[in-house]
């Protein structure tokens, strides 16, 4: 019986041995989310939304019709190194370009429109892959901690 065991521990661990490990490009900054590009990564532009409430609306806004950082991919993939941001709190958004700024409105307690599907995968210890999962047309978009005004804007060309 105890052969049988050390063969299955053995198994286990090479099975553990194999998962695949992050290779890629790391974060020079904690807690801010970077597009990857092959082997480089992009810095989101961060900042924080100013919030004024309307009658029965939230608007959110930030600054600039279109943020610097920029991505060609229709579901792009961000690295993190989460040190003070829980990254399964992320919500992702587009936004709206209008006056000279980019804003998200909030109605009854939601986001217009929707919050855009993302999965959050962990690579190491502080280090999280989140990734859009879907398809997402050209525009301006954010990236947010639920309950934050801080985000991490991005334009999909």
């Amino acid at each position: 019986m105890s052969w049988k065991t050390l063969l299955l521990c053995s198994l286990a661990a090479g099975l553990l041995n194999s998962a695949e490990k992050y290779t890629g490009p790391l974060p020079p900054k904690p807690d801010i989310p970077y597009l990857l590009h092959a082997s480089n990564l992009v810095e989101t532009e961060v900042g924080e939304a100013r919030q004024e409430n309307r009658k029965n609306e939230t608007t959110f806004s930030i600054s600039g019709s279109a943020s610097p950082a920029r991505t060609p991919l229709a579901e792009p993939i961000f690295i993190i190194d989460a040190r003070n941001v829980s990254p399964e709190r992320f919500e992702l958004y587009r936004v709206e370009v209008k006056g000279g700024n980019r804003e998200v409105s909030m109605s009854s307690g939601r986001r217009r429109g929707r919050a855009l599907h993302l999965t959050v995968k962990p690579l190491s210890n502080h280090l999280y892959r989140i990734e859009a999962d879907e398809p997402l047309e050209n525009g301006q978009y954010l990236l947010t901690p639920s309950g934050d005004n801080r985000v991490f804007c991005f334009e999909i060309y």
